[in-house]
């Protein structure tokens, strides 16, 4: 195994946003960080009734001992989605964990979307990512994960290191869901039917509105995958809708997750799928 260069400094970063409505608009109403964590300019490529908003992390990527943390509140009636100009990498660590903590809040008749491009977890990387949803009992919230072990196109596994997964969603304070995963390098996990099932690409997309039409789901299992081999589910709880993949193609698995919120967002937000634009730079 090679060793991994020990890194002589890390980043501990904190980034707030606040969303609030204005009338018939959304406003970036808070905005504060602190470390390399940061949004330019609100954009409204959909009107003013819809914030986007691009989260940058300038060093564009997280090594061990790096903390980030990114809070989001998006206040009643307002609409926010968030993603980010690129791959998220988490690079090998000589020991040191890498962190990151998601918590976002969204308020009654709020929506929020959370649409990063997909994460690349390098070999011997050592990550814990957290995350915590809490929603009122009539709010909206999508969103997806697109995760990849190694780099395969450049012969890399995931021999070494460790994943470490939570994410929590409450509704009017009462949970709903709750996720943890701990995968380690070369454990057989990565292999077994139980687990990864020798797939190096996984996502998961979550979709959460009052009173989803039991339609929804067979519309969207009507959405093939364009990988040979990879397998793909969905299945619908109540007030919330779960997919699954799982592949070699972080393409295609975005792809895939993308056809399907072109059918969930009009469905759930009562709005038109727009691809942010930053996804075709």
């Amino acid at each position: 195994m090679d060793r991994a260069e020990p890194y002589t400094s890390t980043w501990r970063a904190h980034l707030a946003l606040g969303f609030q409505r204005r009338d018939a608009a959304t406003l970036l109403a808070r905005r504060e960080h602190i470390g390399p964590l940061r949004v330019q300019k609100p954009l409204y490529p959909e009107g003013e009734a819809v914030c986007h908003a691009i989260v940058l992390h300038p060093p564009s990527g997280i090594a061990g001992g790096d903390e980030l943390e990114i809070d989001v509140t998006v206040g009643q009636g307002a609409h926010a989605l968030l993603t980010t100009p690129g791959a998220g990498k988490w690079y090998r660590s000589a020991g040191a964990w890498a962190s990151q903590r998601l918590s976002f809040t969204v308020d009654a008749h709020g929506t929020l979307e959370w649409l990063p491009q997909e994460t690349i977890v390098f070999d011997a990387a050592r990550a814990a990512m957290d995350s915590t949803i809490d929603l009122d009992a009539e709010a909206r919230f999508i969103g997806m994960d697109v995760l990849c072990l190694g780099r395969r196109a450049s012969g890399e596994g995931f021999g070494n290191g460790a994943l470490h997964l939570a994410t929590r969603v409450r509704r009017a304070g009462q949970p709903i869901w709750l996720e943890r995963g701990r995968l380690e390098g070369n454990s057989g996990l990565l292999g077994s039917p139980a687990g990864l099932a020798g797939f190096s690409v996984s996502g998961t997309l979550l979709a959460m509105a009052p009173h989803i039409e039991p339609g929804l789901l067979a519309a969207c299992r009507e959405i093939p995958a364009l990988e040979a081999g990879a397998r793909h589910g969905l299945t619908q709880l109540p007030d919330m809708l779960v997919a699954r993949y799982l592949g070699h193609s972080s393409e295609a698995a975005r792809h895939w997750f993308f056809a399907l919120w072109q059918v969930l967002r009009p469905a759930l937000i009562g709005r038109a799928a727009q691809r942010p634009r930053i996804w075709n730079t």
